[in-house]
């Protein structure tokens, strides 16, 4: 007995069934409106021929045609229709295939940019056509290596490439070599269809085992050309039929292997043929039967299904995915993610394969509509309950602040994380969060109220406790390290050392005379300062910005030796006289008897708060950082020594 083997991928592929599903559509609910193909819709005779009963005309020109609806063929057509369309004001109905829209992208950008376009295919087959339609008809056609070789090129220019979605992959490889051997300047896209990719795979290998092949497909399509020649590479015996027709049993013998597959174009309905009348002459059909691959091909939908499907495309944000049912489903950009920030363009593109929720069957417009934002959900809510079995940690992207807390998303889930719990001190702004990724605890969780609330304060004083551990080890009197200033009080600054906060008291600020924290430091700023002082047991840190290298009083006896006189500013005045700033952190006193060289009741009967005086030094005393000064003696003249008598002339 033979055995047959039907190749997985045979038949229709998503581009060539949404056409086919988007012209029976339009003829269903055609109101007696003139219905035109702009060319055949695929290249297949039975399909055509069945879509011109039904009233969908194949023309080749928009001559003499002024109204109705016109079906855009899969092949996809040059920008010159579409224009010509609009001008008419005629309907469209755009059955492109999304793999081939993608191309016309390509190259009309490309095209807008200035940049040559290099189209590897068939130059007459009107996939190519069509491409070559979106830069001006301007591009420079390759169909084989010896082409590529030939064509002569200029090295200063750039060229776009791309290529047909049905070739083959070996052969454009093959030319990509010579092009770059040409030393060109190329921007290459990868354009042919994985689907295509994939049949030829699974050709080559199917007629590599087999005895007999059989391809089934429309002698014109150009993909279904590609797999007989793949095939008659790797087995002599390979047949190329449209229909069963064609097919001549008797050159078929029991014991026979047998390998079919079928191109893009051809229906389930032909290859359900060649199957039946073969399985009827005692053909033992094994792996994928063609009962299966209808089955799979009329998908049945229901409300709450998870299914897979591949993205058409992506307009307006919204994602069109085609689902294998007879009507194309819709993500709306509120149904896409969890995640507001997510933008549906930037995340998929045509020919994706993604899963997605069925919300209903029948939108009202006779889409199907999906939700990505529930496969997420559900997805992530398993997630969320194991991390709040397990009291294990999670991370979610802050994506709003509310009234009292945060909105995380934490794999597609809203958690509520109240200000209270946002840290293990009350922060008052808590739009410094908004963007960051954090990490929390799941404290609280209702699935079916789908409450979940975060908490990070058990979290942050467990981190803030391993840290001060850590820093309590190393840490000692004397040590210069780094901070940041985390809070400001009239008393001082907190300087956060990596977790742990350390103060630094107002006098310990400057060397010189400061009346507020804030005339120093800021904020946010990064800090050196030194460790004075370290208690373990109460967590306290003691900090300066002095450096006790730089103490002015060090120098004081030198720099201000008795007698000397100096400028000074009043800093201060008491009841007993005045200080007098020498320099920062070095102040001294004018007592009120060294004031005027008369009888002064009060200090600020002769002086000012911030006036410049000239004082001389009468004492200084570095130990217990005081320094006697006198304005009096300051200003009192000098006195003119004697002069000396001139020696006696001998």
């Amino acid at each position: 007995m033979s055995r047959v083997t039907l190749a997985e991928s045979a038949g229709f592929c998503f581009g060539v069934k949404r056409a086919i599903e988007m012209a029976y559509a339009e003829i269903e609910k055609n109101n007696g409106e003139p219905l035109y193909s702009y060319g055949p819709l695929i290249h297949n005779k039975e399909v055509t021929n069945d879509l011109d009963k039904k009233g969908l005309h194949i023309i080749e020109s928009l001559e003499g045609v002024d109204k109705g609806t016109v079906v855009i063929r899969s092949h996809g057509v040059g920008k010159f229709l579409y224009d010509a369309l609009e001008e008419k004001g005629m309907k469209m109905v755009d059955g492109t295939c999304p793999f081939v829209k993608k191309i016309h992208n390509i190259v009309n950008e490309a095209w807008n940019e200035g940049k040559s376009v290099i189209i590897a295919g068939d130059g007459k087959h009107p996939e190519v056509m069509g491409i070559n339609g979106w830069c001006g008809n301007s591009a420079i056609i390759l169909e084989s290596p010896e082409e590529a070789q030939a064509a002569e090129l200029d090295t200063d220019k750039k060229y776009a490439v791309v290529v047909q979605t049905t070739f083959r992959q070996s052969k454009f490889d093959d030319m990509i070599e010579i092009l770059k051997g040409k030393g060109l300047n190329l921007d290459i896209s990868q354009t042919i269809c994985s689907a295509t990719e994939k049949r030829q795979k699974e050709a080559m290998e199917l007629s590599r085992n087999v005895d007999k092949m059989i391809v089934i497909g429309d002698k014109k399509s150009s993909n279904t050309q590609k797999l007989v020649e793949i095939c008659k590479k790797n087995c002599e015996n390979t047949v190329h039929i449209e229909t069963i027709c064609d097919l001549v049993l008797k050159n078929f013998e029991c014991g026979d292997k047998i390998g079919i597959t079928a191109g893009a174009s051809t229906p389930p309905a032909i290859i359900k043929e060649v199957v039946v009348t073969m399985s009827e002459e005692n053909v033992k059909v094994e792996e994928m039967s063609f009962e299966q691959m209808l089955e799979e091909s009329l998908v049945t939908l229901h409300t709450g299904d998870v299914v897979k499907g591949t993205v058409i495309q992506v307009v307006g944000e919204e994602v069109s995915v085609n689902l294998g049912f007879k009507s194309d489903g819709v993500i709306p950009r509120g149904e896409f993610s969890r995640d507001t920030t997510v933008v549906p363009s930037q995340v998929v593109k045509a020919g994706d394969e993604i899963e997605v929720f069925v919300v209903r069957v029948n939108d009202g417009d006779g889409n199907v509509l999906l939700s990505r934002k529930r496969i997420e959900e559900q997805k992530g809510m398993e997630d969320i309950e194991k991390a709040f079995n397990e009291k294990s940690v999670v991370a979610g992207t802050v994506t709003d602040v509310v009234k009292g807390g945060l909105i995380a998303i934490v794999n597609g889930v809203r958690v509520f994380i109240p200000s209270s719990q946002v840290s293990n001190r009350f922060i008052e702004d808590l739009s410094v969060f908004k963007g960051q990724e954090l990490e929390f605890n799941i404290i609280e969780m209702d699935r079916v109220k789908r409450r979940i609330i975060g908490g990070r304060k058990a979290l942050v004083e467990q981190e803030i406790a391993a840290k001060k551990a850590a820093l309590f080890e190393t840490i000692e009197a004397g040590k210069k390290i780094a901070g940041t200033v985390s809070r400001l009080t009239d008393f001082g600054a907190f300087v956060d050392l990596g977790g742990v906060d350390g103060l630094i008291h107002i006098s310990e600020m400057s060397w010189g005379r400061i009346s507020n924290p804030r005339e120093v430091l800021k904020e946010g700023q990064a800090v050196e300062v030194f460790v004075l002082d370290v208690d373990k047991e109460k967590g306290k840190i003691s900090l300066s910005l002095k450096d006790a290298s730089m103490n002015p009083w060090t120098l004081a006896v030198e720099k201000y030796a008795v007698g000397t006189v100096v400028e000074g500013k009043v800093v201060r005045m008491v009841p007993f006289g005045a200080f007098v700033e020498l320099e920062p952190g070095v102040d001294g006193l004018v007592h009120i008897s060294q004031i005027a060289n008369k009888h002064v009741v009060k200090p600020e009967d002769e002086l000012k708060v911030g006036e410049v005086i000239k004082v001389k030094v009468l004492e200084v005393n570095s130990e217990q950082k005081k320094i006697s000064l006198s304005k009096r003696q300051a200003e009192a003249p000098v006195e003119e020594a004697p002069a000396e008598e001139a020696p006696a002339a001998e």
